[in-house]
């Protein structure tokens, strides 16, 4: 790690959805990282928490293969500067942390710990957050659970558990439905929590406070379909990001008005900055508590330099990306990903600041 930050996970996911499976997999492989897990147990839906406030101390368990376990006690902020402060001491030896969250969490307090505290955000970079959803009781637990649509809005990447416990249709239906509510976060299926290192770590799904890297795929996604309309109003939500201009005609698709969406907006012409400094700053105001993550490639007006910003509820960070190629189009794309959010207000509001 060239910068000295401590790489940082979020592992979430559902109750049953494979977490424990997919930690101890990872944590037993012989890949020669040493990792820390902080389990986070800490909140009201945990059952032993009677039991466990008796030991005040911090539990560390050091494990065989280098890696280190450690259960919540207080709160995330003291035991990551913890942690910190051990490994700079050399009193623990670890590469990378991952944080496992109870099954009925919320990320995004976890994640905006990691921006908020200068003292985390000095020795941490959140690398991603990992949503894992059960094949078996997604459905379910998607229709009557808003902490399960809020997951899969925050993930960077998705793991669809137990795919062989249903048939292909639900598992189709379920991918298509997990598209809709997130078109950022890729989706894998996966067998007994058996996911190569590769895909779990130094992903760079989160970098707000680090040079933000440009996938370079984000820009050209779904471009069968997009160069005869320069921005987004309503044909992107239908048939965004599909694979081959594939379309959403799927009735079952329909049944379900998640209030997790995503909106997806474009254009060709360059944004005014200042503008679209103020619009954004106001809607984070406004809409922050139910924007769950957002993100965007960007054609400034003066800047040869692609914008990059994402961001999280109203923690929100933007860079200098690399020059635009000459005989590059330009143009922008964002996505936000949120809880009912006002598709008009942010898209009139982009228009408006277009030069």
């Amino acid at each position: 790690m060239s910068n000295g930050l401590i790489p940082a996970t979020i592992l979430t996911g559902f109750l049953g959805s494979g977490k424990t499976t997919l930690l101890k997999r990872v944590l037993s492989e012989t890949h020669g990282q040493k990792i820390a897990v902080i389990e986070n147990e800490f909140g009201p839906e945990n059952i032993d928490n009677d039991i466990l406030t008796v030991d005040t101390q911090e539990q560390i368990i050091q494990m065989s293969n280098g890696c280190v376990c450690c259960t919540i006690r207080e709160d995330l902020r003291s035991t990551l500067t913890d942690l910190a402060e051990k490994r700079r001491k050399g009193e623990l030896d670890f590469d990378r942390v991952v944080i496992e969250t109870t099954g009925l969490a919320d990320p995004g307090p976890v994640a905006q710990t990691f921006f908020m505290d200068d003292v985390v955000a000095e020795s941490y970079l959140l690398d991603s957050i990992l949503t894992l959803v059960d094949a078996k009781h997604a459905e379910d637990q998607l229709d009557t659970r808003q902490e399960a649509r809020r997951q899969v809005g925050f993930a960077d990447q998705i793991f669809i558990s137990k795919t062989d416990l249903v048939g292909k249709d639900e598992v189709d239906a379920l991918a298509h439905r997990l598209k809709h509510m997130n078109p950022r976060a890729p989706q894998r299926q996966v067998h007994f929590g058996e996911v190569p290192i590769s895909e779990v770590f130094d992903l760079k799904g989160f970098n707000l406070n680090a040079k933000l890297d440009i996938d370079p795929e984000f820009l050209n996604e779904g471009d069968g379909h997009g160069h005869g309309h320069g921005h987004g109003h309503d044909h992107d939500h239908h048939h965004h990001d599909h694979e081959h201009g594939e379309h959403c005609d799927h009735p079952h698709h329909h049944a379900h008005d998640d209030d997790v969406k995503s909106f997806v907006f474009r254009s060709k012409k360059a944004f005014d900055p200042a503008k679209l400094e103020d619009f954004l700053g106001a809607i984070v105001q406004v809409y922050g508590p139910k924007m769950l993550r957002y993100k965007g490639v960007l054609y400034m007006k003066g800047s040869a330099r692609k914008v990059v910003f994402q961001g999280v509820h109203q923690m929100m960070g933007s860079d200098l990306g690399p020059k635009w190629a000459p005989g590059e189009a330009k143009g922008s794309k964002m996505v936000f990903i949120g809880i009912d959010l006002p598709r008009d207000v942010l898209s009139q509001g982009l228009e408006q600041c277009l030069v």
